[in-house]
């Protein structure tokens, strides 16, 4: 926007003052917000995730990025990877300047509500002062990125023209854009947005999902991971399950369905000026190159890892990469150093500093799989020396706040 008032040194001091408050009250304060906005604009439950509001993730992530916002607001490079993550999602999504004055009247009226007293006019005028700060910071980087896309600014009709099983709980998709328009290149590691008409909603919800094949100008491929025990022929509950969407896919879209799709977006991919650097790379991931690579996956069984055969050719082509495989589940038939490496859970504890490089003090480690699990891996990775700017998370769904 660029026309709000910049902060000054008394409303920092305000914002910083009410990092306590945030602490106490800030997932009362989310919670009112989602509930009132979305009851007075129905329309935006296409944005959010509804599985997501349902468990609570949403206002407790929510109320986290507001708490480190605010313990962040005389350093806000601090939050520069947090911001860029959540613009990326944003922008996949298409939010516009619009959404921003809608959250922000929301969300200044629930501290209100809650706050009630306590929240003076000098704490709300710099709270409002805070989120236009953040916000016209947030609307300038997504413009930057929607001028980027090469007109692609809205969601785009693809077709479904093929659907592969890749293990018993993957299946790619292969999605063509209906126009016949030739599709942008993307970074390895950057994912699309995939919204999919809910019946038992009413409406359509959106999900990210990782592009798996290497840039075609005539289809995207979608790898999606089924997940157990959710029945998307019956959807109460399950629709609020956060799986419920993979499961809808998987269940009822066939080849010749049509969806609504995303450009490209997402930071989650090696730095092109570091593309041809020796540095060692560590990919660790649970289910969803001359330069040394290894490649650590985490699944249920050896059945359930997608694109198994073609990792271990990988293997054998190409010495520098190396592929370690844990599966928590062994079943009959399957041999040690050939089907799985270690029994378990993905636990580096496990292996060698060698195996992770990590007398390399450059080596770069990338985390995908489900938030509980990157956060360990991160965790674990850091009690043996690695520096947190070397370690990068594709966080989707309520994920990105600096911890």
């Amino acid at each position: 926007m660029g026309s709000n008032p910049a902060m000054t040194p008394d409303q920092i001091a305000v914002i910083k003052a009410t990092v306590p408050v945030l602490a106490q009250h800030g997932n009362t304060i989310t919670t009112v917000f989602y509930r009132n906005m979305l009851e007075a604009h129905p329309e935006l439950n296409t944005i959010f995730n509804t599985p997501n509001q349902v468990n609570g993730h949403q206002p407790r992530a929510l109320a986290g990025a507001l708490y480190a916002y605010a313990s962040h607001i005389d350093d806000l490079g601090a939050l520069s990877s947090a911001v860029e993550l959540i613009c990326n999602k944003h922008a996949s999504l298409y939010i516009q300047p619009d959404h921003y004055k809608i959250v922000g009247k929301y969300l200044l009226e629930a501290m209100g509500e809650v706050l009630g007293a306590a929240l003076t006019p000098e704490i709300l005028d710099a709270w409002a002062t805070a989120y236009w700060q953040l916000a016209d910071l947030m609307i300038g980087r997504e413009k930057q990125l929607y001028e980027q896309s090469e007109g692609w600014t809205d969601w785009r009709e693809f077709k479904i023209a093929n659907k592969v099983k890749e293990s018993e709980e993957i299946t790619s998709f292969y999605l063509a854009p209906v126009d016949g328009k030739p599709l942008p290149t993307f970074q390895p590691g950057q994912y699309i947005s995939v919204q999919a008409n809910v019946p038992a909603l009413g409406y359509p919800q959106a999900r990210q999902y990782s592009l798996s094949d290497q840039p075609k100008p005539d289809y995207y491929r979608i790898s999606v991971k089924k997940e157990t025990g959710i029945n998307s022929t019956d959807p109460a509950p399950a629709v609020t399950n956060p799986g419920y969407i993979s499961n809808l896919l998987h269940d009822t879209f066939n080849i010749g369905d049509t969806l609504q799709v995303s450009h490209p977006y997402g930071d989650f991919f090696l730095s092109p000026s570091k593309s041809d650097s020796t540095t060692p790379i560590v990919l660790i991931s649970a289910a969803p190159q001359a330069r040394k690579l290894h490649f650590i996956h985490g699944a249920r069984t050896s059945a359930g890892r997608a694109f198994k055969d073609h990792i271990s050719r990988l293997s054998e082509l190409s010495p520098p990469i190396q592929a370690t495989f844990f599966t928590s589940h062994p079943v009959e038939g399957d041999k040690e150093g050939v089907d799985y490496h270690h029994v378990g859970r993905v636990d580096l504890t496990k292996l060698d500093d060698k195996d992770l490089y990590l007398e390399n003090a450059e080596t770069e480690y990338y985390i995908c799989g489900p938030e509980k699990f990157m956060t360990d891996v991160e965790s674990s990775l850091k009690a043996r020396g690695v520096a947190a700017d070397r370690i990068k998370m594709e966080l989707f769904g309520t994920g990105g706040a600096p911890h």
